[in-house]
């Protein structure tokens, strides 16, 4: 498979994104306070390093099978549960607003890069990953309005 050099930097670009989301998952499971809030963190560190592992494989020069991350996708989809609760954590919060500002703008950029790939192959992995990305910022942002911490008023 051959890239163009666009291509090539457009995917160095969502390597170094997917690292810093591993970095700031790792982090933040570490500093966050409610259990639930940590298994949160971790999990879509997680789909993160596979994520990047997707990346690798393109870069490497091969097409990742996406039927076989969507079945895994679906996985980690049912082994979610979000608890309702009123209690509130302000430095839970920040993390959670960081990494939400995080996901939106790593959606963006995948948006970006979909529309500059030649392969249509690539784009649909490519797809995949940024739908994966939305599916994450609505697990925080489904967190944090359980916990009171986003009012969307």
């Amino acid at each position: 498979m051959y890239l163009t050099q666009k291509e090539r930097y457009l995917l160095e670009d969502q390597k170094s994104h997917e690292e810093l989301c591993i970095k700031k998952y790792s982090n933040y499971a570490n500093q966050a306070k409610d259990p639930q809030l940590k298994q949160i963190f971790t999990q879509l560190g997680n789909q993160e390093q596979e994520h990047l592992n997707t990346i690798n494989q393109i870069m490497d020069g091969q097409i990742p099978n996406v039927n076989q991350q969507q079945q895994q996708g679906m996985q980690n989809q049912q082994n979610q549960s979000m608890s309702q609760s009123g209690m509130k954590d302000q430095s839970d919060a920040d993390l959670c607003t960081d990494l939400l500002a995080t996901e939106k703008y790593i959606s963006s950029t995948y948006n970006t890069a979909i529309f500059e790939f030649t392969d249509t192959n690539i784009r649909k992995v490519l797809n995949h990953i940024q739908k994966e990305e939305q599916e994450h910022g609505e697990k925080i942002f489904n967190y944090m309005q359980s916990h009171g911490m986003y009012d969307v008023q």
